[in-house]
Order: structure tokens, then C-alpha cells, then sequence
């Protein structure tokens, strides 16, 4: 968000008093009202400092929505709860427009609240409406530390997802892609958290952005997350499907492949965390590198009789393909994140 600067006389006002008066559009900006109550801190001999209400204060105007829905309505109920989450609201009241909801909609939403909306909860539930809570705090858990939870968590369903493959374990298969469910739940928290912060300059702040434009970067990151997650269970289902093990040779080639791809993954969200322009610049370039590890699974599946089997193998390294270019997109958004840190070194 853009500094923006005024000048403003000091006034006396009673015996003991001075005043400054704050721009208009400023207070109706930040949903200040008459009355409210700011915050003044005064750091040195030169600086003073002025803030709103605490956000949660601020935010009482949209703590509750009301979602009326059709009675023909059941894929589109969780659409709308995710919107709803996203934000900001604490409470979502769903109601029937006529009538009551049926047991398929009280699924679609309970479900809904258990595998998509983090930190919620059901706190009454009938045929009449159900009503979602959200009680997680916005600052007990940081986008950075939600965004480390996600990248654990996709990294984990990538190499099960190789472990399964080399075992043929089915079980390990379907967990992977279970464990998907909980990658789009921290992304979908994550969300939540920017949403509000750009809407809201105070809690910019508070959330440790510098301005809203990086928290486009960190959506751009949390949508690459997801996708790595989406790519172990491409490769998990295949296992599902096919149940036949591929040979010991090219499973050994295609392990090697998915540590590389994650190691670049590793590399590019360092660089994020660090805030580093040449870590980000390296991981780039170790990227190509993927291209000899699909070289040599490209040349061991020449031997291979079973165009089934051959398929596979080819969509299987195209999926870990993917995840090292997800990776290199996270170094890119790195990389215009912090570019202006790297202008005032070369200054």
C-alpha cells in the first residue's frame, strides 16, 4: 500500500491541550468513526506514531453473513462458504431461503467445514440453518508459519506418493491423497489471512508485509503449493488405477528425480523466507537441471515392451517435472518481490 503524506497545523485547544486534525478520506479509509480511540506512540525525540483500533475491534461491522440457499442448491453451498471464510466473516449463518435443509446439504456443509475451513466450527445444527464459527485467531498463526506447514506437508505427499510407487502400497497411495485435503485447508486459511490484510492497512502491518503487492506474491506461492500437492496425487491415484509395479531400474531413476525436484522446491522457498534475490537467481538456474534426470528415465523406459507401462512412466515424470517448475516459480516471484532490495546494493 502507498505511503500517502499531509501536513497539518498544530493547534491549542483549553489550558493543556493540542490538537491535530486527520484528513477525512483517511478516516473513512480505515472505517474510523467519532468517538473511536487511537493509539499514539511516541519512539524517539523526532517520531510519533498514530494507529487505529485493534483490527478485531474495527471488524464487528463484518463479523456475520447470512447465506440463504435454493432448495436444489448442494455444490455450490461450499463455493459460497469458501468465499464467506475468505472475507473474513466469524460467523456464517446458513439458512433455507423456503422450507429446511436436506441431509445432503447439512453434509455438503459439514464436510465442508472439516476438510476446507480451518479453525471452524459447527456451534448448532438442524434442519432449520447451521451455524459456522470461526474461532482462530488471525495472528496465532502467521502466514509464514502456514505457508512452512503447506510446503511440509506437499513435500511429504511427494515422496510417499515415490515410496508407494516402489512398494506398490496401495494404503500409502490413498493416504497421499487424503493428505490433499489439508494442504488446501492451509491454503485456503492462508487466503483468508492476505484478503484481510490488503482490505486493511493496519493489519498489513500487524501480519509483517511491507506493503499489499507481496501479498499477491504470497498468493502466487500458496496457488504453486497447492499445485505440487495436486501432482503427488496425480501420481498416487495412478497407483490406485493401474496396481502393477513398475520395474526396479526406472523406479530407482524416477526417486532420484522427485529428490531433485524437491530439493529445487526446498531452494526457492528458502529464498522466500530469507528474502533472498541470488538464492532465488540460483534456484532458477539449478532448475534446468531437471531435464538429465528426465533424459535418463526417458532413456530406460526404451526397453520397455508394455505401452500401458511406458504411459506411465512418462506421466509420472511429467508430474514431478512439474513440481520443479512450481518451484521455479515461487524463485521468480522471489525474484520480483525483492528485486528493489537488490537495486539499493548494487547502489
Amino acid at each position: 500500500m502507498e505511503e500517502r503524506e499531509e501536513t497539518r497545523k498544530i493547534q491549542f485547544t483549553g489550558k493543556s491541550s493540542y490538537i491535530v486534525s486527520l484528513p477525512k478520506q483517511w478516516v473513512m479509509d480505515l472505517g474510523l468513526k467519532q468517538g473511536d480511540q487511537i493509539r499514539m506512540i511516541r519512539k524517539d525525540s523526532q517520531t510519533l506514531e498514530i494507529y487505529p483500533p485493534k483490527f478485531e475491534t474495527r471488524s464487528q461491522k463484518k463479523e456475520d453473513a447470512v447465506l440463504e440457499i435454493d432448495a436444489e442448491e448442494t455444490s455450490s453451498i461450499v463455493r459460497k462458504l469458501i468465499s464467506l471464510y475468505f472475507l473474513g466473516y466469524k460467523t456464517i449463518n446458513v439458512k433455507p431461503k423456503n422450507g429446511r435443509l436436506n441431509p445432503n446439504q447439512r453434509n455438503a456443509v459439514k464436510e465442508a467445514v472439516k476438510r476446507m475451513l480451518m479453525g471452524s466450527e459447527i456451534i448448532s445444527d438442524s434442519s432449520n440453518g447451521i451455524i459456522i464459527q470461526v474461532l482462530v485467531n488471525l495472528l496465532e498463526l502467521s502466514v509464514d508459519g502456514a505457508i512452512k506447514r503447506m510446503i511440509h506437508l506437499a513435500k511429504s505427499m511427494s515422496s510417499d506418493a515415490i515410496l508407494a510407487m516402489s512398494e506398490n502400497n496401495l494404503e500409502l497411495a490413498q493416504e497421499v491423497i487424503n493428505t490433499d485435503d489439508e494442504v488446501d485447508r492451509f491454503g485456503f486459511y492462508i487466503i483468508r489471512q492476505l484478503k484481510i490484510a490488503i482490505q486493511n492497512e493496519h493489519m498489513l502491518k500487524e501480519m509483517g508485509f511491507r506493503n499489499a503487492r507481496d501479498c499477491l506474491g504470497y498468493r502466487l506461492v500458496v496457488k504453486n503449493i497447492e499445485r505440487t500437492g495436486d501432482h503427488a496425487s496425480f501420481i498416487a491415484n495412478d497407483i490406485l488405477e493401474f496396481k502393477k509395479p513398475l520395474k526396479k531400474e526406472i523406479v530407482e531413476k524416477i526417486q532420484d528425480m522427485n529428490e531433485f525436484a524437491l530439493s529445487v522446491l526446498d531452494d526457492s522457498c528458502l529464498a522466500l523466507f530469507k528474502e533472498d534475490y541470488m538464492q532465488a537467481e540460483k534456484t532458477i538456474e539449478k532448475t534446468n537441471d531437471i531435464i538429465k534426470y528426465e533424459k535418463k528415465i526417458r532413456d530406460s523406459s526404451k526397453s520397455l515392451k508394455d505401452e500401458e507401462e511406458m504411459y506411465r512412466v512418462r506421466r509420472i515424470t511429467e508430474n514431478i517435472r512439474r513440481v520443479a517448475e512450481y518451484a521455479s516459480d515461487i524463485a521468480e516471484i522471489v525474484l520480483n518481490m525483492n528485486i528493489e532490495k537488490s537495486l539499493k546494493k548494487i547502489q
